[in-house]
């Protein structure tokens, strides 16, 4: 199971879905972090690749978790007597995020997270998956009351739904051979080295304005850019960390690489984050689904759940 690449904007937008607001997240755990990845537009989810089951990361350091939520801006509980019941709307094949599970049923981390969401707010719950581009239409023609399906939040989609706040967002990071691994990554440390990145993606946009001094070589997708780091043609690739933790753990990397650095999560070049998308004035819901994930974080389940689904830390 893969990750995205934006938030499918278009589902290769997707991806890699995307990055909340600074300002309104914070990222427990992380290092000093300065840029993150795209989001899904509608939502650029991760992109699959070939490789199943990831392993389990084998560093034996604690695994970082992202939080987005102030403890000192606790949401006063809103009037939830009009809520009966929340028809969420997700996509059907974007593993570990959404995908039907053994049984047939809808499962993944959004599906999970949805279901808590229900539980705290004590309502009946049902998830529909749907294409993904099939998404918002549903939602604006009132086949669905909420999309979770790491859609990423963009001014353009804000034109014809609400979001909720961010649940998650997507870090971009470096990865190196596992010989030339870097603890910390800074401009002057990449001078003169070479570095791979999807062409005409925000992360080349991001190296061009911040790594001026290093030598950029653009591919045009993910496993021509994975494939040059393999052999040894360029010294770091820099790209959707979420991905890039499953390539890196999974049998298509052939155990050669690993990340190099932190995560960079700056929003203005990888977007506003990824948060769960409602009718257009629908503020009841708005504001109920925001208090619930404010208070299933606050009770450790967002954190449980995230450890549930990536044993392989992007952070």
């Amino acid at each position: 199971m893969a990750p995205s690449q934006q938030a499918k904007s278009s589902k290769s937008a997707r991806g890699l879905l995307a990055g909340l607001g600074l300002a309104a997240c914070l990222l427990t755990g992380l290092p000093n972090a300065n840029a993150q990845a795209p989001a899904k537009q509608p939502p650029a989810a991760p992109q699959a690749t070939t490789q199943a089951t990831p392993q389990a990361a084998p560093q034996a350091a604690p695994q970082a978790v992202p939080g987005f939520w102030d403890p000192r801006r606790r949401p006063e509980r809103p009037d939830l007597s009009r809520l009966t019941v929340i028809r969420f709307l997700t996509e059907t094949d974007y593993p570990p995020f959404n995908y039907t599970g053994a049984d047939g049923n809808p499962a993944g981390f959004n599906v999970d997270l949805a279901r808590s969401l229900c539980e705290e707010i004590k309502v009946t719950c049902t998830v529909q998956m749907r294409r993904f581009e099939t998404l918002v239409d549903a939602l604006t023609s009132n086949r669905g009351d909420a999309i979770i399906a790491s859609i990423a939040v963009s001014p353009q989609l804000r034109a014809r739904v609400d979001f909720t706040d961010p649940y998650y967002r997507v870090p971009a990071r470096f990865a190196s051979r596992k010989d030339a691994v870097m603890p910390e990554i800074r401009p002057e440390y990449l001078e003169g080295k070479k570095v791979g990145v999807i062409a005409g993606s925000a992360h080349e946009a991001y190296l061009k304005a911040m790594f001026t001094d290093a030598e950029l070589h653009g591919y045009p997708n993910d496993d021509s850019l994975r494939n040059a780091l393999r052999k040894g043609e360029v010294d770091f690739i820099f790209g959707d960390a979420i991905s890039l933790a499953f390539w890196i753990n999974g049998t298509d990397s052939g155990d050669c690489c690993a990340f190099s650095g932190g995560p960079f999560v700056e929003s203005r070049f990888f977007g506003e984050g990824i948060g769960i998308a409602v009718r257009k004035g629908n503020d009841v819901l708005r504001q109920a689904l925001n208090w619930a994930l404010f208070r299933v974080w606050e009770k450790g389940r967002y954190t449980d759940l995230w450890l549930r689904y990536f044993s392989v830390s992007p952070f």
